[in-house]
């Protein structure tokens, strides 16, 4: 019988080194570059090595990132629904933040609504409604994502380096969910006074509570849940834009204010 990708590729390991390429801001080789049958579920296990090992250390998780929501990129990769990630509290900030790019490895920054939970999604079979009702507020952010291995690199190797999560920054506005259409939110994205991209909230699995609700399910199925205060960021609005140090980002969300942020 013909070995599984889990049997013989070392997931401990394969954790310790995504962590020593993101510390050292250093690009690694993909997993699936010696490892080319690397599923999603060997993705799953070194995301949560990858983040035991994080709490080991004395992080912590300030929520989930949601990726790949839009159709046309999980056609593209050969998916049939979005993937996920877990957000480091260490790495949320305000809008106005500076950081340093040279941080990261392959830095790009994309615009979202970011969802506050105001309670606990612990049923199987949320919906839009539901999550909702269950969302204190949602929050113009943009997403800092990097992806610490090099290309050529599949879906699974994202997957497993976090979904490729780097940092949040989010909005001081605080939006009531049923004050706003939420699915028709619009935005655009500057760089250095530049327009970017533009796109607007429905684009992620037709409305981003969809997609919040989509990960709700998922969790759940995983023995986890969606919990009061946790921060979700909903999926990306257009395409994400590489950011270098001296570059000044804005996400002008019309009337639901701007996001800001420096390098």
């Amino acid at each position: 019988m013909r070995e599984t990708p889990s049997q013989r590729l070392d997931m401990h390991k394969a954790a310790e080194a995504i962590l020593s390429a993101e510390r050292n801001a250093m690009s690694m080789q993909p997993l699936s570059g010696k490892h080319p049958d690397l599923t999603l579920d060997d993705a799953y296990l070194i995301q949560n090595l990858l983040n035991d090992i994080r709490q080991k250390q004395g992080l912590r998780f300030a929520g989930h990132k949601i990726g790949l929501t839009w159709r046309s990129t999980q056609v593209a990769c050969a998916l049939t629904e979005p993937i996920r990630g877990r957000i480091l509290s260490n790495a949320v900030f305000d809008s106005g933040f500076t950081m340093s790019a040279a941080r990261f490895v392959q830095p790009h920054i994309e615009m979202e609504l970011a969802f506050i939970m105001g309670r606990d999604i612990d049923q199987p079979g949320a919906t839009i409604d539901e999550v909702l009702q269950a969302t204190d507020y949602v929050v113009p952010a943009l997403e800092l994502v990097d992806h610490r291995m090099a290309p050529p690199r599949i879906v699974a190797d994202t997957v497993a380096d976090n979904s490729a999560f780097a940092a949040v920054i989010l909005s001081e506005r605080r939006l009531r969910p049923h004050d706003i259409d939420t699915r028709w939110v619009g935005a655009t994205l500057s760089r250095n006074g530049v327009m970017e991209e533009a796109g607007v909230s429905a684009i992620g699995m037709g409305h981003p509570a969809a997609c919040v609700a989509w990960l709700a399910n998922a969790l759940i199925e995983t023995g986890e849940r969606l919990r009061k205060g946790d921060i979700v960021m909903s999926g990306a609005f257009a395409r994400a834009v590489a950011v270098s140090d001296g570059d000044f980002i804005e996400a002008d969300f019309g009337p639901y204010g701007s996001v800001k942020a420096s390098f």
